[in-house]
């Protein structure tokens, strides 16, 4: 089954990225040292413990090169793995495999590199009945994929865009002139969510009183952000977000907010080590 991503054109990311690599000579290694002919047949497998994501890219990558490939996928994306784990298998024209190969393997590593990351943050805050989000703080280009990385390590996403909702900022505020008139320009632009966020509790109520329909509560400790969500009140969603690590995830999210939000799931996600490995060449 071909991999589907709402708003991602999977067959342009393929092809940019291959062009990327090939240039104008192409692979002039595999062209030079491998028959045309050659076939053979390989392993990807994952050298860490991970959350796989990417595998339905990675097999367009080889497909694209050869549409005769043939592909077993060993596992599913959002599965978690120990080291070890081979995760796919193939056969096809080596030149093939052995041109798409760095396409692929830098996709799954990068994808699973968050996958991984995030459901280690899900873990630390499972009962608490906090939601973890992601944010826009994403590589360019890269937004759907990444976001469907952090939806396979256990995630919610938060807004893909600038279009899906308004986020009022503290530079929002700054030019507007406070938090109550930012707020209020944008209900009577028409907008129906509006997020805000405020990083001093007096700044709560003008921004409920002006019609925020969500609280992003920025940057306070788990004693202000306790507090922050006895005077809203449950009368809109909260969102503690800024500066959010593994180890003071936990305490965040038993202050009672609705959602944890954290920047560095996409933005700074290590990639995890996985490789491809030519087992035979099949007669």
């Amino acid at each position: 089954m071909t991999f589907q991503l709402d708003g991602f054109d999977l067959e342009s990311f393929v092809a940019s990225t291959l062009a990327e690599d090939l240039g104008r000579g192409g692979d002039i290694t595999s062209a030079a040292v491998i028959p045309a002919d050659a076939r053979f047949k390989g392993t990807m497998d994952s050298r860490d413990a991970i959350v796989v994501a990417g595998l339905g890219i990675a097999q367009a990558f080889f497909r694209a090169l050869d549409p005769d490939v043939r592909i077993e996928l060993l596992v599913e994306d959002g599965q978690r793995v120990a080291a070890g784990t081979d995760l796919m298998r193939l056969e096809g024209l080596a030149r093939a495999m052995l041109t798409a190969e760095r396409s692929a393997l830098n996709t799954v590593q990068h994808l699973s590199g968050i996958a991984t990351m995030t459901r280690g943050y899900v873990d630390k805050i499972a009962g608490t009945g906090a939601t973890l989000l992601d944010t826009r703080k994403t590589i360019p280009g890269l937004r759907r994929l990444e976001k469907y990385a952090t939806r396979m390590g256990g995630a919610t996403n938060h807004r893909m865009g600038l279009w899906d909702a308004a986020m009022i900022k503290d530079n929002h505020v700054a030019v507007a002139g406070n938090v109550g008139e930012a707020v209020a320009r944008a209900k009577t632009a028409g907008i129906a969510n509006i997020i805000v966020e405020v990083d001093r509790i007096d700044q709560i109520e003008p921004a409920l009183s002006a019609g925020a329909t969500h609280l992003l509560l920025d940057n306070m400790d788990a004693p202000t952000l306790r507090g922050a969500v006895t005077l809203v009140g449950g009368r809109v969603p909260t969102e503690a977000s800024g500066g959010v690590r593994l180890d003071t995830i936990r305490a965040l999210a038993e202050t009672g907010v609705t959602y944890v939000s954290v920047g560095r799931l996409t933005q700074s996600a290590p990639a995890t080590d996985i490789g491809l490995d030519f087992t035979e060449s099949p007669k």
